[in-house]
């Protein structure tokens, strides 16, 4: 794991109350998101940055899952769901830039408002691209950089500026099929395919 990953990491472990909070207040625009992405995975299916499951009730039942995050706290709450859910999960430790994966190894990658606190957003899609296999689909929500001022100006100054996922994910080669924005425009839905 990078140090970038490393700080970001160990800033946002917390008590697992918060994220069960968070879990309690899903804005309905979003828990719809998640269902109609999650129901989107066919066969060997990755989740990046898959935190606490909460996206785990809402994949097919015949998915292979995989979901990977650098938090290791979060991973013992994925585990938690996909046991009480009866879901057999594969759960690991890693870090979304560096995917410790063969190449072309799953059929759909997913990744849920996560990639915004990622340090190199473009390295972590072209690391979701290469473990696609041709054909493959990347299923993506996530926050946008800001456009207008004075947020542009503040994004400007971050660390890791937000940029727009679907630019990110077509720069690596990603090919888009689906783009919409959601929660007043703050949120971007992408569905692309790996050519």
């Amino acid at each position: 794991m990078d140090s970038r990953t490393e700080h970001g990491r160990t800033r946002g472990e917390g008590p697992t109350a918060h994220h069960d909070h968070e879990r309690r207040f899903q804005s309905p625009a979003m828990r719809r998101t998640r269902e109609i992405l999650c129901a989107g995975a066919r066969g060997h299916t990755l989740e990046v940055a898959v935190g606490t499951g909460r996206n785990l009730p809402h994949y097919p039942p015949q998915v292979q899952f995989t979901g990977i995050d650098p938090d290791p706290g979060m991973l013992a709450d994925a585990r938690n769901r996909a046991d009480e859910l009866g879901m057999p999960a594969r759960l690991v430790e890693g870090d979304p830039q560096d995917l410790d994966f063969p190449d072309q190894t799953f059929g759909t990658v997913l990744c849920t408002l996560a990639l915004c606190s990622v340090p190199d957003q473009q390295r972590a899609l072209a690391e979701m691209y290469r473990v696609l296999v041709p054909g493959g689909r990347l299923l993506m929500v996530d926050h946008i950089e800001y456009a207008r001022l004075p947020g542009r100006l503040v994004e400007r100054r971050r660390e890791n500026p937000r940029r727009l996922p679907r630019e990110v994910a077509s720069e690596v080669g990603f090919e888009i099929g689906h783009h919409d924005r959601l929660l007043l425009g703050l949120v971007e839905r992408v569905v692309a395919h790996r050519p």
